[in-house]
Formats: structure tokens, C-alpha cells, sequence
């Protein structure tokens, strides 16, 4: 009996959600730091509650941060 698919899949699996977490955490990080930025506070009060999987944070970069768009 061999448990090494098991272990593989497992390892797989913690990867992905690591990286996953990583780019939450970078788009978030990037959409509160504009609207702070930009005095907004009320995307930077949406973008740190709602927790979106990045939606909010992309949809406020590109379209509704004041000046320059994008990152």
C-alpha cells in the first residue's frame, strides 16, 4: 500500500492555495494602498472588509482610482 499519491496531492493542493492567498493578499494590498492614496475612503472601507477574491480591489484599480490608471 503506497501513500505517496495521497502525499503528492496534498502538497499540490497547499501550493495552490499558498499562491492563491499570495495574490489576495498583492491586489488587496495594491487596491488600499490607491484608494488611501487617493483619499477614498470608502473603496478603502469596501476593499478591507468584503472579502471579494480580488474583484473589488481589480475593479477599483482600473476603473474608479482618481489620475493614473492601472497599477
Amino acid at each position: 500500500m503506497s501513500y505517496m499519491p495521497t502525499d503528492v496531492q496534498s502538497t499540490a493542493f497547499w501550493a495552490i492555495i499558498l499562491i492563491l492567498v499570495i495574490r489576495e493578499i498583492v491586489w488587496k494590498g495594491i487596491g488600499l494602498w490607491k484608494a488611501a492614496r487617493n483619499k477614498q475612503k470608502y473603496w478603502f472601507i469596501a476593499m478591507l472588509i468584503i472579502n471579494s477574491v480580488r474583484i473589488i480591489p481589480i475593479i477599483y484599480i482600473f476603473l474608479f482610482q482618481k489620475g493614473k490608471k492601472g497599477i
